[in-house]
């Protein structure tokens, strides 16, 4: 895993330079954890202690949010900087079927809009997508099918990717 988190450091060091306006936001609850490790490793990398990083939680910007049998958790968002005018990255865990990222870019669009979006994911599940979204950087693609469920488990900085069966 370590070895993914700095070749998606890299590729963003090698499009965004110094970051001086691009932010980092984190997608409720399972990216903001991803967007945290991948801003450390650039702060480390980089040298630069300015980076801005924040967390969006588009709960209820969701299609399905009042389809739920039990009530959605809601967790915070955090985003304490403008993003007018700013190349965002949003960060996720996992790309599955591109509902999360467009419920994420309406809740972006009230903070403000954006010179740029770009979405960054540890895992793109394929063959599963139902909107026409794609990953600009992706850690790894895994083939999987919709009645597979694809976790990320951290401990720490080190990450796992468990593929089980949900049928």
């Amino acid at each position: 895993m370590e070895l993914t988190i700095n070749r998606l450091c890299y590729q963003l060091i090698e499009n965004h330079d110094n970051f001086q306006n691009t932010v980092l936001i984190g997608m409720q609850p399972r990216g903001v954890y991803l967007s945290e490790i991948i801003h450390a490793r650039l702060q480390e990398i980089t040298g630069n202690k300015e980076i801005e990083i924040g967390a969006l939680d588009a709960s209820f910007y969701r299609d399905d949010f009042r389809r739920r049998d039990t009530p959605i958790e809601v967790s915070g968002t955090t985003i304490d900087f403008l993003i007018e005018n700013k190349k965002v990255i949003l960060i996720d865990d996992v790309l599955f079927s591109g509902r999360t990222v467009r419920a994420a870019m309406d809740a972006l669009m009230d903070f403000g809009r954006p010179s740029s979006v770009e979405y960054l994911v540890l895992i793109e599940r394929r063959f599963s997508r139902e909107l026409p979204v794609k990953a600009d950087y992706v850690g790894q693609t895994i083939d999987s099918v919709v009645s597979e469920r694809v976790d990320v488990q951290w401990i720490g900085e080190q990450g796992k990717v468990i593929l089980t069966n949900i049928e």
